[in-house]
């Protein structure tokens, strides 16, 4: 049978669609450390193979040590690579124009701590090259994004581990990446902000942006990641699909709504003609801790009183979206608010009308009297016993000097 033209030309299409998806190709990466002579220390990452894919949320995970932030080191051009070949966006990590397409936030929040949050931003903003328009729009998104409006002329050094994690999320953000590098992006960070950051990775690969995710916490990877590789001793042991690494092929579970006591025993007395009774077990569903949580705190609505801290519930940044142009008012709201205002919510007391407790106002009465009021005139007989006195000191200071009276 002779193949037509246009069945030779389908499996090329086929195979170059792929090729033009892949946003990072790794192939026998390998790097070694080196003691000072020059003799092996320590194989980080040994003969490591991985791509990943445009719109795909991709999870690096593995113990301490094991060679996940080595690698990361290696796809932003930090570490060279003692063997091996990489590629991102089709060029080396070393390419110069490509950077302006990765975001990256590190394990570790290296920021100027005595700048504030709108300073950092247009900081890292003006790296871009960004017009300052652009820099301005963005850091207000970014800002309401991760809840720190309200802190915005705080200092970063000021700041707990969480909010300076807020802060170096839009920090990695403030160039509207391709690629988005994150290093444990929840770490300190409470309950909602897990889950914010969560929804917005989920929402950046929506738009088609590729997301690497590198956590210790494998709740927040399950929940987010569509493919993970699991590293040990600097190598992949596992790697693939959630589906295909956590499915048991071995079991099966049914779920249904609540049933009368006759419909189960039913149920049991059919499926135990196929299979023992000690393997089958009945329970009921649980959700896990973090939904429980988010459900709690929805349902008490509390007041949301002011804070210069971070605060949640906020949209994710329109240029993120892609909708820069809409109105803020569109429905497509990724972080819900999970806690929401009363009607009787009432507004705070000025500071500016309360007295400063600091200050003693009897000392301060006392210091400023003799300003205010005139001291009076003393007495004729006060007046001659101080003369009086002033001459017996005269004619005293003249007897110890030897002169004359």
């Amino acid at each position: 049978m002779i193949a037509t033209e246009d069945q030779l030309a389908q499996p090329r299409l086929a195979a170059a669609r792929p090729a033009q998806d892949v946003v990072v190709a790794v192939r026998g990466l390998t790097k070694v450390f080196k003691d000072f002579w020059g003799r092996p220390k320590a194989r980080a990452v040994d003969n490591v193979d991985f791509e990943v894919r445009r719109g795909e949320v991709f999870g690096l995970l593995g113990p301490n040590g094991s060679g996940k932030s080595t690698t990361v080191k290696m796809l932003l051009g930090l570490l060279y690579p003692t063997r091996g070949h990489i590629e991102v966006f089709h060029h080396s990590p070393r390419h110069v124009a490509t950077k302006s397409r990765i975001g990256y936030l590190p394990e570790e929040s290296y920021l100027y701590r005595y700048l504030d949050s709108d300073e950092t931003l247009d900081f890292f903003g003006n790296l871009f090259s960004l017009p300052p328009k652009d820099r301005q729009q963005r850091s207000e998104q970014l800002l309401e994004m991760v809840g720190l409006d309200k802190a915005r002329r705080r200092l970063v050094g000021e700041f707990s581990k969480g909010m300076q994690r807020r802060i170096g999320l839009a920090q990695a953000l403030i160039n509207d990446p391709d690629l988005v590098i994150l290093d444990e992006p929840t770490a300190g960070l409470d309950p909602i902000g897990c889950r914010e950051v969560k929804d917005l990775i989920l929402a950046l690969a929506r738009r088609g942006k590729t997301v690497i995710l590198s956590s210790h916490l494998l709740a927040d990877v399950e929940d987010v990641c569509d493919r993970v590789v699991i590293y040990y001793g600097g190598k992949i042991q596992a790697q693939g699909t959630l589906k295909e690494l956590l499915a048991q092929p071995d079991t099966m579970q049914i779920t249904t709504p609540l049933l009368p006591r006759g419909a189960v025993e039913r149920i049991l007395e059919i499926v135990r003609n196929d299979v023992a009774a000690d393997k089958v077990r009945i329970d009921t569903p649980t959700q896990n801790l973090e939904n429980y949580f988010l459900g709690v705190v929805q349902k008490a609505k509390q007041t949301e009183a002011e804070t210069s801290g971070a605060t949640s519930g906020h949209r994710v940044a329109a240029y993120l979206r892609g909708d820069a142009d809409t109105p803020v008012a569109q429905p497509d709201k990724i972080l819900e608010r999970l806690t929401l205002p009363t009607a009787a919510q009432s507004a705070p007391a000025p500071v500016e009308s309360q007295p400063n407790e600091s200050v003693d106002q009897k000392k301060l009465e006392d210091l400023t009297r003799p300003q205010e009021t005139p001291a009076p005139a003393p007495s004729p007989v006060a007046a001659g016993q101080k003369e009086a006195e002033l001459q017996k000191a005269n004619e005293k200071l003249s007897s110890l000097l030897g002169k004359p009276k």
